[in-house]
């Protein structure tokens, strides 16, 4: 009798963790973010500055290049290879590059399928006319800011390009604004972006500008992850996303 007593406590006690395991929710999938490519900028309040976002298409084989304001290249399908200061780095989908103001960088599209590429400049205002990629190149521009952006402080910036991804059914996340300014590019799925409570589906190849004094609010209520670029500027040592509303100073 001792034996079997002994026996279904041992049964008893090994099947709680399984008991326990099994009440145990699953966590929600988290919000992840990938910085595609980044770079520290000494000053951005010599000259009043714009965002501007081109899509650049090169054949297999063809040669262009760039010499214009600072930015950052995105490859959305295809290869680049592109020769910047005596370096060369090829692009693959997905992949990135910064390529400061006034450099001049060779691109060559990659053989077998057409190079598809998207570039995001932070544009001096003299300059937003200024041709970026050279012929054969075709180069459409998507989206340039109406006016400078505001409320650049004197000091350093940080510069980046990051890919953004929410899980499928995520709620509106608390409203917020920018340190800075955030232009989006939304790769896949459908988001939706609450600005003074109303609230819009913003699909695929959606532009979304975002300057420092526009509180707003970023959810996901589809059935697939919402991926999108953001390419953002905000002061050295400053979140790029800070909670509710800005202070408003005298």
């Amino acid at each position: 009798m001792q034996f079997r007593t002994t026996g279904l406590l041992l049964l008893g006690a090994m099947a709680l963790p399984a008991s326990g395991t099994a009440q145990t929710p699953a966590a929600p999938p988290a919000i992840t973010r990938t910085v595609i490519a980044a770079t520290k900028l000494p000053t951005v309040t010599d000259a009043p500055v714009h965002f501007k976002a081109v899509s650049v298409t090169l054949q297999p084989g063809e040669r262009s290049s760039v010499s214009a304001a600072s930015g950052i290249l995105y490859q959305m399908s295809g290869s680049t290879e592109v020769a910047l200061g005596g370096e060369v780095k090829v692009l693959n989908a997905g992949e990135g590059l910064f390529i400061a103001g006034g450099k001049a960088a060779a691109l060559t599209a990659g053989s077998g399928a057409p190079s598809i590429f998207l570039h995001f400049f932070l544009v001096p205002a003299g300059e937003l006319g200024r041709p970026t990629e050279t012929a054969p190149a075709v180069v459409r521009e998507l989206y340039r800011t109406a006016s400078p952006i505001p409320d650049l402080k004197p000091g350093n910036y940080d510069l980046n390009l990051t890919r953004v991804t929410f899980p499928a059914q995520m709620p509106s996340n608390p409203p917020h604004h920018r340190s800075g300014a955030a232009l989006y590019f939304i790769l896949s799925g459908t988001g939706a972006n609450t600005v003074d409570g109303k609230t819009e589906a913003r699909g695929p190849r959606s532009l979304i500008y975002e300057p420092h004094d526009l509180v707003h609010q970023w959810g996901n209520p589809g059935d697939e992850p919402l991926i999108f670029l953001a390419f953002n500027i905000n002061p050295e040592g400053v979140a790029a996303v800070l909670p509710g509303a800005p202070v408003k100073t005298q």
